[in-house]
Order: structure tokens, then sequence, then C-alpha cells
């Protein structure tokens, strides 16, 4: 099942929060995205109606294992390829941003060929190869 863009960024921070933290809560989401507190009170709800996290008593948020199985895949996309960037020469921030992107919209098959690609040691295409 395709999710939306945003659910899977909320899914892939409660990822990051949690490598980092003992517990996650909303307002620490709202901090590391820069949303409002209300923002991400109605897309924890979605999340929660939706299977993807559980929020227990003290508000601690944990990811389903159907939320941890996408923010993975999320996450693993957003390193491999901001990454990648870098190793062409774009900047740190440029490349995070860029990747920020394209982790989204990449089909699978796509994503699977650069990973690939990448893991065998390839080097680049020379220039006149290239599209």
């Amino acid at each position: 099942m395709k999710i939306q863009e945003s659910a899977e960024n909320y899914l892939e921070t409660i990822h990051m929060l949690s490598q980092k933290q003992t517990y996650v809560r909303s307002i620490d989401i709202a901090v590391e995205l820069g949303f409002s507190k209300p923002s991400v009170s109605v897309a924890m709800k979605n999340l929660r109606k939706n299977g993807y996290i559980l929020v227990d008593g003290q508000g601690h948020i944990t990811l389903t294992s159907a939320g941890q199985a996408i923010a993975d895949t999320i996450y693993e996309r957003h390193t491999l390829l901001s990454n990648w960037l870098v190793y062409l020469g774009v900047d740190a921030k440029t490349a995070v941003e860029d990747a920020c992107r394209m982790e989204h919209t990449l089909s699978a098959k796509s994503f699977d060929a650069i990973k690939k690609h990448i893991n065998q040691g390839n080097e680049l295409p020379e220039a006149e190869k290239r599209l």
C-alpha cells in the first residue's frame, strides 16, 4: 500500500529520533521537522489509525512492524542517495535535500538498480556514455 510522502517523512523521523532518544513524543517530532504541535498531533492520529504507530499513556510513540518497514525503506533510500550524491560532488546540504525528494518518488526498480551499482563498487560511466 502506497502512503503519502508526508506520512513517510513522519515515520522516518520517528525512526531516526528513536535511534538517538529513549522515547519519542509528538513535541520531539515537531521540533525536529519544524512543524507546529497541532499539525504533528493530527498526523500522529492518522498514523495510529492506519496502524503505523502506537502511542502509550505517556505519549511515547513507537513504530508498529508496518511503520518500521516503511521507515526502514525510506531511511535506507535517504542514506544511500545522500551519500551517493556527496560522492558525485554535490555539497552535503544539497545532497540531503535532493535525497529527501528523490526517496519518495524513485521507483523500487530504479532504486534497486542504483543500490546494486553502488554496492558493486562500480564507477560512473564516462561522460559520453551518459544520457
